[in-house]
């Protein structure tokens, strides 16, 4: 039996392990990727290890989410995040580059490579062929000195593109389609592998699209194979000398498989307030909008912007329309400038903003109150733009377009004949904004810049003999990391600040937990299934942990977040029977003994004289990890 794409780069890049579905296995990574909001942490937990350099092929650290600089914590930040590359040889993106996945994959990426991301929407780069991960910041600095990546080898879904996309349908609508069919958690366990001769039609932007948000689904990763369409996009960026052809062996065999005739697939949107949540938007035709905003990770390649540019020029966007555009790269702004596209955005109305994540975030352009977005983005969750009673819809560029020019939800198909976006053949690249790293001799001669808002990491103790505490919170399915740790412009300047961020815990879910967890000296969480979904925020852990969260006793866990919990040394534990879940409610006053982490935990109610079995997928390698307080303790000492 032949193997399928991702199975021969993770066989490539093997360290530990067996590759058998579910067991723990450590690979090599090649690359590695940080952004501001989560870089500060990560390089503060690389320093602590006390290498003098990182250790891998190349690691890049991008701002391009705390750009709003409303006092001095992000730009302190960003002389940090300067000074740290610099130090340690890491490529620096200047705020205003562009946006990391984006700027990754036009100058970065590499077929059959390996890369970590602290940012769950790594696996952009896996519309190039490479196995692109997303993770905690921790994880992410292990790597950066040296260390493997640890995770369970996953099963790989087989997804058959045959077919080719109609007009006014794209690389988005393949994505909302998938979403459609299983959901956030569908994907869980899985690498999302991309095969058929579909795949001969789809732009490698359209494929980024695809691989970028198949983080919805809760999949490990997704990945297109490298072919003549992959080279054509590398050599236009100048990168022809790094490509390979890399694709599935012709009698691979797949865990499971899904069918998908692109011929057959129409607009779609995804309704609030989540990704899964998708229908076609001849059902919302009609529907009055107040925000138009098009960019982000997802969808702000040289190829979404010309289309919306294709749709509009000449026209004005509907006078109740706030209408934005967020370029994913300064080589983008440069390609729309010289073909003249840039100009017809501007004429039509759209206001143009930088190469950032920006509204994506919450970063700005928050939408009235009540009011509805329409957004090309990977993610509605409630409160996410800024606005706690907006609404948010996802679609792709040629419906943003439509809904544009007409203030209401439209089919693009209606807007006529169609401008296929053909790739320059040569990119105008620009890369004025990166900082390459110094030979190491004269790196080791640079100070790092620490401004006052920038706090020493957290001390975390040994696991004791047993937990006691209250049930501090108790929720239910699909809690995001948006619920644990929002993110947005008050809160995310305070990343690098642990005491302070830690104030932001559940403050959209129940602003009194802080003062709780404080007040109780620490406790446990409740929750349903697949807990911890969306964002890959470690401060969704690490502050918690701070505040004394002990446990988190769910149904299920999103993958990186279970990883970040362990990180820190919080115990992810399960209700062996789901329907305890109801037994369990916030107040009530719970022991376990942690003597023995090798099999079942009982957690005694104290309170209802009710016992309850516990279990965990925990391995040895991470059980002593929580045993010595986190990984970063772990790997000081595994380095010592």
């Amino acid at each position: 039996m032949g193997l399928t794409l991702a199975q021969k780069i993770l066989r490539e890049h093997l360290v530990e392990g067996e590759e058998k579905i579910g067991e723990e296995i450590a690979i090599k990574m090649d690359h590695t990727l940080t952004q501001d909001a989560t870089g500060t942490m990560a390089y503060l937990q690389f320093e602590a290890m006390g290498l003098d350099r990182v250790q891998t092929e190349r690691s890049v650290s991008f701002i391009d989410h705390n750009m709003l600089q409303s006092d001095f914590k992000n730009a302190d930040d960003h002389r940090y995040l300067q000074s740290i590359a610099k130090r340690y040889g890491i490529t620096l993106s200047k705020a205003g580059n562009g946006i990391c996945h984006q700027v990754f994959l036009e100058r970065f990426s590499t077929p059959g490579k390996t890369l970590i991301g602290s940012d769950s929407h790594t696996p952009t780069a896996g519309g190039i062929g490479q196995i692109s991960i997303g993770a905690g910041g921790l994880d992410v600095a292990v790597a950066m000195a040296g260390g493997p990546f640890k995770l369970k080898y996953p099963k790989i879904m087989g997804i058959e593109l045959t077919g080719e996309l109609p007009d006014w349908v794209s690389g988005k609508d393949i994505i909302l389609e998938i979403l459609r069919r299983i959901d956030v958690k569908g994907g869980r366990g899985y690498i999302l592998e991309y095969f058929g001769p579909g795949i001969k039609k789809l732009s490698v932007p359209d494929r980024a699209t695809v691989t970028n948000m198949g983080t919805e689904t809760g999949c490990t990763t997704s990945i297109f194979p490298s072919d003549e369409n992959t080279k054509k996009f590398m050599d236009a960026m100048g990168r022809g000398a790094y490509w390979k052809e890399m694709k599935a062996d012709d009698d691979a065999e797949y865990d499971d498989t899904m069918e998908i005739d692109l011929s057959s697939l129409v607009p779609l949107a995804a309704k609030p307030h989540s990704p899964g949540a998708v229908v076609p938007v001849t059902e919302l035709e009609g529907m009055k909008v107040d925000q138009v905003s098009i960019g982000s990770c997802t969808n702000s390649s040289y190829r979404d912007l010309m289309t919306v540019a294709y749709a509009v020029k000449g026209k004005k966007i509907h006078e109740d329309i706030s209408g934005t555009i967020s370029p994913g790269s300064r080589t983008i702004i440069r390609e729309m400038v010289r073909t003249g596209a840039y100009g017809d955005l501007v004429e039509s109305g759209f206001r143009i903003l930088e190469s950032g994540c920006g509204p994506c975030i919450g970063m700005g352009l928050a939408p009235r109150s009540g009011g509805v977005s329409v957004r090309t983005f990977n993610r509605n969750f409630k409160g996410r733009t800024g606005t706690m009673d907006a609404e948010a819809y996802l679609v792709s560029p040629e419906v943003a377009a439509a809904v544009a020019l007409t203030g209401e939800f439209s089919d693009p198909r209606k807007l006529g004949k169609y401008h296929k976006v053909e790739e320059p053949t040569s990119y105008l690249v620009d890369d004025n904004l990166f900082i390459f790293p110094l030979p190491k001799e004269q790196a080791a001669n640079v100070e790092i810049v620490r401004g006052p808002n920038i706090k020493p990491l957290p001390e975390f103790n040994e696991l004791p003999a047993e937990h006691n505490g209250k049930v501090l919170i108790k929720v239910g399915d699909n809690i995001t990391t948006d619920h644990i740790m929002p993110a947005g412009a008050k809160i995310l300047p305070f990343r690098s600040n642990i005491p302070a961020i830690s104030e932001f815990v559940f403050s959209q879910v129940d602003p009194e937990f802080p003062a709780r967890a404080k007040e109780l000296d620490g406790g446990f969480i409740i929750a349903g299934e697949n807990y911890g979904q969306g964002s890959s925020r470690e401060h969704a852990a690490l502050a918690p942990k701070y505040l004394g969260v002990k446990a988190v006793i769910v149904r299920s866990f999103a993958r990186i977040h279970r990883a970040n919990l362990v990180n820190f040394g919080i115990l992810p534990l399960t209700f062996k029977d789901p329907s305890d879940y109801e037994k369990v409610e916030q107040g009530d006053q719970l022991h376990m003994d942690l003597s023995d982490l090798s099999g079942d935990i009982i957690l005694d109610v104290n309170n209802k004289d009710l016992k309850i079995t516990l279990e965990h997928d925990l391995s040895p390698r991470e059980i002593e990890i929580i045993k010595q307080g986190g990984t970063l303790i772990y790997t000081k000492n595994q380095l010592s």
